[in-house]
């Protein structure tokens, strides 16, 4: 029974390889005009990485760079809220979509694909990462300097189908000073590292006031990385109309000084 079975459990493995190669080489093609992925992720959820991604996008694109925000979040996909988007994706010539754009950031999302907001988006491993690789190849993008992706927390199937879908140029790891954020930001270094992906770096979000401050140095110091800067809380995040950093001009020279550095980090790798 094994012995016949063999052949077609090798042929089965040799197809599954097939259809990886065909994916990830359609990914490269629809991302082939995109200088440089980067990574915006933790461990832990609730600790801003959207806010993050959506200032280090808008404040990149401020600043007259071409600029993509890709939002790989199935479960709880929140950057098409939080850049106000109100326009869909439309399909091109190609029958790829084209993204919407925002304070000059082009944004694509799987929540372009619910319904109804409020909706549980309730699916196993298999079906996250169909949708995953579905959105990264069919998306026009265009030419763009930076593309700028809102991975998902944890270090399970979504962000792990990204990290090996995506050809990511670096990541910057987003922590809060609370003991239990700066556990969970290492394990997202580790899962990292041991697919050998390059690290540009750590940011602190929530700083100061009661969450208290020094995690990201700390964790920076320890696993020999970059500390990119602290955010701290500001009531200007209050103000849902628009990203914090085109309000203040203090917040936006933070996210300047935090890209700058990501920027160097990523120069050099």
């Amino acid at each position: 029974m094994n012995q016949s079975s063999n052949p077609a459990q090798a042929r089965a493995r040799i197809e599954a390889m097939k259809r990886q190669f065909e994916q990830k080489r359609a990914i490269d093609e629809a991302l082939g005009s995109i200088t440089s992925k980067i990574g915006i992720y933790s461990g832990k959820g609730g600790v801003g990485k959207t806010t993050v991604a959506v200032n280090i996008a808008t404040t990149l694109a401020n600043d007259g760079a071409t600029v993509g925000l890709l939002d790989v979040d199935i479960d709880c996909p929140n950057v098409v809220r939080a850049m106000k988007i109100a326009e869909q994706p439309v399909m091109g010539n190609d029958q790829k979509m084209i993204p919407p754009e925002r304070f000059g950031v082009k944004v694509m999302s799987m929540a372009f694909f619910q319904e109804n907001e409020d909706e549980a988006i309730i699916w196993r491993g298999p079906m996250v990462h169909n949708a995953i690789n579905q959105l990264l190849q069919t998306t026009n993008w265009g030419e763009l300097d930076y593309l700028i992706v809102d991975l998902p927390p944890g270090t399970s199937d979504s962000p792990l189908t990204v990290m090996q879908s995506l050809s990511m140029d670096g990541f910057i790891i987003v922590t809060t000073p609370q003991e239990l954020a700066k556990v969970d930001a290492k394990r997202s270094i580790n899962m990292i590292r041991k697919l050998k992906v390059n690290i540009l770096g750590i940011v602190e979000n929530f700083s100061g006031s009661i969450f208290g401050a020094g995690a990201g140095k700390e964790i920076a110091e320890e696993l020999a990385l970059d500390y990119l800067g602290h955010l701290d809380i500001r009531s200007e995040y209050l103000d849902s109309n628009l990203p914090a950093s085109l309000i203040n001009n203090d917040i936006l020279n933070s996210y300047r000084a935090i890209s700058k550095k990501a920027l160097a980090s990523l120069q050099q790798a």
